[in-house]
């Protein structure tokens, strides 16, 4: 069974990371994310300031940076995301906090969502 890739919460990375597995992120990531066709999950306490680019992104710490998912974008409780998000499909849970755009396709196409942080 393979369980993926782990960057752990006393590691802090500067510059490219790239997986070919899923990836979890409990650390700090300051750069890009690319895990093409994996799912990257960003753990409470993870702080990400990159772009990441993925199969599937979970979110349950801090990222500023833009996401795109080529499944979905999952934003937990205690999620803050400061930047755009683009996937086919958006899950928010209560208590995730966001600001930034979404591009999520539906029936009718592409639709663009503002997400502003609320006060």
């Amino acid at each position: 069974m393979q369980h993926g890739a782990h960057i752990g919460p006393s590691l802090v990375i500067k510059g490219e990371v790239s997986a070919q597995e899923p990836l979890t992120i409990s650390g700090r990531v300051d750069g890009t994310v690319a895990a093409p066709g994996h799912i990257v999950t960003i753990e409470a306490g993870a702080h990400v300031t990159a772009g990441v680019v993925a199969g599937g992104i979970i979110v349950a710490g801090t990222v500023q940076g833009s996401l795109v998912a080529e499944e979905r974008i999952a934003l937990r409780a205690g999620a803050d995301v400061e930047g755009d998000l683009r996937a086919p499909r958006l899950a928010v849970e209560d208590g995730a906090h966001v600001c930034g755009k979404a591009l999520v396709s539906g029936p009718s196409g592409p639709q663009a969502i503002d997400l502003p942080r609320a006060s």
